[in-house]
Order: C-alpha cells, then structure tokens, then sequence
C-alpha cells in the first residue's frame, strides 16, 4: 500500500475466531461465534492488576521505557510532559477544569459510556457520507454546529439524515469533542511509548539500525497498548480509527489520504493538552507518522497478540481453581458428570501411552549399550561388563538386536557332542554339576550353536515352527548319536 491508501482488511479466512457447535436441534443450524478475546476481556475485568502487568512486561521486551516512563505507564506516577510547566497550559487547564463541572455536558467531560453513545451518532452519519471533498478538513456552518452540540449535550434525539446538516458540519463537530476532552484519547501516560514505538525500525544483516520501520513489532506494540487503555478510549478509539480508515479508502473521492487524516487528528487524540507544535519540536513528525500508521492499520490494532489470549487462556483453564459460581455451577450440571468417567479413562490411557514409551526407550538404551560391549576387544573388563549383563537377564530384552552371545569361557563346553550328551544321559549330570558351583554359572554357547542361532535369528524373532524344527533336528541327532554307540558297543562284544 502506498503511504496515502490504507491497508486492505483482512481476509475473512485469516480472522481468528472459534466455532462453537450448539448442540439443541433448535439453534443447531447457525454456529455461534466464541470471542478469540474472551478470557482476556475476563482477566482485563476480573484481575486488572494481573492483566496490567503481563501486558506492560511485554510492552518492555519491545520498546526501551526508562524507570520514570515506565511509572507513567503504569500510573504510578504523574506524566511529564512537554510544556507542562508552561503559564499558559496552567491557564488552559483551569479553564477547561470549569468547563468539565457543568453537570449533563457531553462536551468537555471526562470521556463515558453515555458520552460514546451521543457521539456515535455522528460516526454513524459520517459512514454514510463519506465521498465528501475535504471531509475533516472543510470547515462546517458555525451556527448549526452550536445547534447540533446543543442537541447533543441536552440528550436530545437529533434526526441527522433530515438534511439539516451537512457532513461537514457533523465532522467538524466530532472533531471539537475530541479537542474538548480532558486528555487526549490515547492518554497523557501513553505518550512516552507511542514516540518509542514510532522509533522501531528494522536492523540489517550487521545489526545496524535502518530507517526502514519495523511493522511487525509497531503493530504488536500498538494492541499491547491498547489493551490497557481505559475500557471508553479504547471503545471510541475504534470507532473513530475505523471511521478514518473508511474514509481514507474512499480518498479518490473526498481528496483525504490517511496521512492528511493523521494530520487533522493528531492533535486531538494524541497530542498532549494545551502545547501548540514549538513545544513538541522534532516529535510533531513522529506523532503524525504515528497517527498515519495507525489509520492504515487499525483493522489489526483491536485484537490481543496470540501469546496474550494463550496466557489469559491458561490463567483460567490451566488451574483446577474455580473462579465463579458459575463455574461450580457448570462443573455439577448433569452433563459433566457423564464427561467425568470419560476424562478418567483417557487419562488412563494417556498414562499407559506413556509408561510404554519410557519401557520402549529404555530398552532401546540397554539394547545400544550391550551391542557397544559386544564389539569391545576381548578383555577380562568386557567379561567383567558382560558378567553383569548375565546377572540381570532383564535388562537385556528378547528383542536384541546381537546375534552372537558373549565368548565362552571353558573349552568343553564348547562342542555340540556336550549339548548330545547331555541330552542322552538326562538332568542327573546337570544336576551334578549345579550342586558343586555355589554359584551360577552364565549360560554358554557353542560355535555350532552359534552358527545355526546366526542363521535362524535370534530365539525371540523365531516362530513356534521354527523352535519346533530346531528341537526336531537336535533329537533327530540324539537318536542317530544313540544308535551308532550301541552299534560299537556291539560290535565290541
């Protein structure tokens, strides 16, 4: 977008926003729309103290606020401001101090609810009439203006599109209700941060300052500050910002970019109180600019950064805490005693997916720390290691990926005719041989053994079948070893 056209709205498919199906047949063919912003609005009302210092905390990671700024921001201290001590802002300031006594006045009072709902009449007219040339900047007829602001501080209902009065004349006024309010709409405090967020500009490939501003992060400071605006600026600020962005999108028409905009505007909604343009020297540019920016991209200003609704989010729901009686309410209703059985058994399972995941990476450790003993050089440490490993059968799994057990240690039992014998003559031997070892011996392995378990694989990858054939073959070697000792015995005799 060039620097007088505004930037296009966003798309309807990027807005963020959640559909909440209903349930009752009644209402269940249109969604009903769930605020993205709900549980920051909540914490806002609920919590300001909370929501004010999650807000400011991230204000600081994004603009350098010294420590008397930083206390005008939060209000613990008075705004210092440029011209402040001057004779004539003090005559202004009591001038406009009797003004704001005069009780039912809508101009030149502290900013309300009541007040907003007068002036939108004027904002909803002005959507109407847009294409007027010079609108904001032509001045309107004095004396229906004086008629109009009656109407408006009396309450009375004014018929607008009667053609009484013409668009100037109703912007010319919406712009006097600005000027006339106490502070201006974005606040005294706010005005330090709004000239840091005018200086954040974007770094280069050295990290060297350019005078490229940084949209990104004036965009993110600018809805962190709005957050805490007062709940009545931040209503008409809206209000107004969309009204001037309408109105600088129809520029071809009325002649009012959003930069000839900012510059009617600035002074009455971000300019301090009662200084003219000399006591703000070199800042006048930057709160135009400011201003500007703000038109061009105030359809994205109003809504909470995602890290803002995501905390304010886990405030409420990340607790077991109930905050209202509306929540205890809600938690004993019929339907959630039915949702109670259902959390318990996901929980459970959720729990068994997780015990199964930390067996499973354990044994995948055991399995990589045996193979890495496995292949160190034969010493009597990797038998000692290997000693260990056979004294905890379970640390080592069916699933081990080794082939070949560790080396034997005695010669005799290397041999298949041992595994023979033992078959044909029974446990007696083995017997034996368990009562004189005190203590248990490893398992041993023969090269034979070791030969057919690298071909089958490893007992645990091995088929029922498979097991079977295997203890076929060693008996069908039993009988043949059988039959040929009895032959000799025979022929001997």
């Amino acid at each position: 977008a060039d620097e007088g056209q505004p930037e296009e709205e966003a798309r309807p498919g990027g807005a963020i926003c959640n559909l909440v199906i209903c349930n009752d047949s009644s209402l269940r063919s249109q969604p009903i729309i769930f605020n993205p912003d709900f549980f920051v609005e909540k914490l806002r009302h609920e919590k300001p103290e909370v929501f004010t210092e999650l807000v400011v905390s991230n204000i600081t990671r994004l603009i350098d606020l010294p420590g008397a700024e930083l206390a005008q921001l939060m209000g613990e201290e008075d705004p210092k401001l440029p011209g402040a001590n001057s004779t004539a802002s003090g005559f202004f300031r009591s001038l406009m101090s009797l003004k704001r006594k005069e009780k039912g006045v809508v101009f030149g009072s502290p900013l309300t609810e009541e007040g907003i709902a007068q002036v939108s009449q004027l904002i909803e007219y002005l959507h109407k009439n847009l294409r007027a040339e010079g609108l904001f900047r032509v001045p309107g007829n004095s004396i229906r203006q004086q008629i109009l602001k009656d109407a408006l501080n009396s309450g009375t209902d004014i018929d607008l599109d009667s053609g009484e009065f013409h668009s100037n004349d109703v912007a010319t006024l919406l712009k006097m209700f600005l000027g006339e309010l106490p502070e201006p709409l974005l606040t005294h405090k706010h005005f330090h941060a709004h000239l840091k967020i005018a200086d954040l500009m974007l770094f280069d490939e050295k990290g060297n300052k350019t005078s490229t501003p940084d949209k990104e992060r004036q965009i993110e400071a600018l809805q962190l500050l709005f957050l805490i605006l007062p709940a009545p600026n931040r209503s008409l600020l809206k209000l107004l910002l969309d009204l001037l962005y309408q109105t600088a999108k129809k520029q071809d028409k009325n002649k009012m970019s959003a930069h000839n905009l900012a510059l009617m505007f600035a002074p009455h909604i971000l300019w301090p109180r009662n200084v003219t343009a000399n006591d703000l020297q070199e800042n006048i540019t930057k709160l135009n600019n400011g201003v500007t920016f703000m038109i061009k991209h105030s359809q994205k200003l109003f809504k909470a950064p995602a890290y803002i609704r995501e905390c304010a989010r886990l405030h409420y729901l990340g607790s077991r805490a109930h905050t209202s009686k509306d929540d205890l309410d809600l938690l004993t209703s019929p339907g959630s005693k039915e949702l109670q059985p259902l959390k318990s058994q996901k929980r459970s399972r959720l729990d068994s997916c997780h015990q199964e995941e930390t067996q499973q990476r354990t044994e995948e450790a055991l399995r990589e720390l045996f193979r890495h003993v496995h292949n160190m050089p034969d010493s009597a440490k990797k038998k000692k290691l290997i000693r260990q490993f056979n004294k905890h059968p379970s640390a080592l799994t069916p699933s081990s990926d080794v082939a070949t057990p560790p080396a034997p240690r005695r010669a005799r039992s290397r041999s298949f005719s041992g595994l023979i014998k033992r078959k044909v003559l029974g446990t007696p031997v083995i017997q034996e041989r368990k009562s004189r070892d005190t203590t248990p011996e490893p398992k041993r392995v023969s090269k034979e053994n070791v030969h057919l378990l690298q071909k089958c694989g490893s007992p645990a990858h091995m088929s029922q079948g498979k097991l079977k054939s295997l203890e076929g073959q060693k008996e069908e070697s039993c009988r043949r070893m059988r039959a040929h000792l009895l032959s000799k015995d025979s022929s001997s005799l």
